[in-house]
């Protein structure tokens, strides 16, 4: 059980009237509690909030007038991940669920369609489950280096493959494109995670369906996917965007932070003086 502040905020300069989409809340999920939180949105913008149901990814979106816009997310988040039985096995496709059988095509990012053939010989001939799915993500922190701003937002898998180099959304597609390849249900995860390489910002990683669950993997390998705060859940990338917007936009500023607390020590806190319903 971990305990997790997070926060992100944004700000714009909004050029034109724009709309905007942000998937920046902590998700509705089995594995996390929300305790408190706060959100807050430049004054004069009206609000509408939906949650998708399939997800449990929540968005707010809005119109905005030209100027500056802050957005601003605070929460308190509880997260109990529960232990990974080491000898999970990978599922046969004609048992795969009918809700999870998407997550086997090959998307915009994931061409594990073209990739097919030298997954297979890269990876084929390994024994089936979890253990694979592992070797998988070795091989990815092996051979794949780690470099802000060496990939953008329409950069693919097979483009990450050629160039061995990439940002934690390219190692989450990388692992997925891996996965689905070898007939593998596997999907992106983004979320709120301490780690230690400053500046924080938000995570990308990738789970796959094994032995009937979802089950976690961080290829890059930065941060501990049990204390994950999951934001979103998606296919790929364009899935899980954390802003989308539609008009003349300039973003100014982008900071995120988590902070980590012992359970144990908040609970004596608690005893002193009772949590506060929303965040400060």
């Amino acid at each position: 059980m971990h305990l997790s502040t997070v926060e992100c905020a944004l700000e714009y300069m909004v050029k034109q009237p724009a709309h905007f989409c942000f998937n920046i809340e902590a998700a509705h999920w089995p594995t996390q509690d929300i305790l408190a939180e706060r959100l807050a949105i430049s004054s004069g913008v009206a609000v509408n909030s939906y949650t998708e149901p399939r997800s449990g990814n929540r968005f707010i979106r809005f119109d905005a007038a030209p100027g500056p816009l802050l957005v601003n997310y605070k929460a308190e988040v509880e997260v109990n991940m529960h232990a990974i039985d080491p000898d999970l096995q990978e599922v046969p496709l004609g048992q795969v669920p009918d809700n999870i059988f998407r997550y086997l095509l090959a998307t915009r990012y994931c061409e594990s369609d073209v990739l097919c053939a030298q997954v297979q010989q890269m990876f084929g001939s390994l024994p089936p489950g979890i253990s694979r799915v592992q070797a998988m993500v070795e091989w990815i922190r092996k051979h794949i280096a780690y470099k802000p701003l060496s990939t953008h937002s329409n950069t693919t898998t097979q483009e990450v493959l050629e160039q061995r180099s990439g940002v934690c959304r390219d190692f989450a597609h990388l692992g997925i494109t891996f996965c689905r390849a070898l007939n593998i249900p596997a999907r992106i995860v983004v979320g709120y995670v301490w780690f230690d390489e400053p500046p924080q910002d938000f995570h990308a990683v990738f789970e796959a369906w094994l032995g009937g669950r979802w089950v976690l993997f961080d290829p890059t390998g930065m941060a501990p996917v049990d204390r994950l705060v999951r934001i979103g859940t998606g296919r790929d990338a364009k899935d899980v965007a954390f802003a989308t917007f539609f008009g003349d936009v300039e973003m100014t500023r982008k900071e995120v932070t988590v902070l980590e607390h012992d359970r144990r020590e908040k609970r004596q806190q608690e005893a002193v003086a009772p949590a506060l319903p929303t965040l400060a």
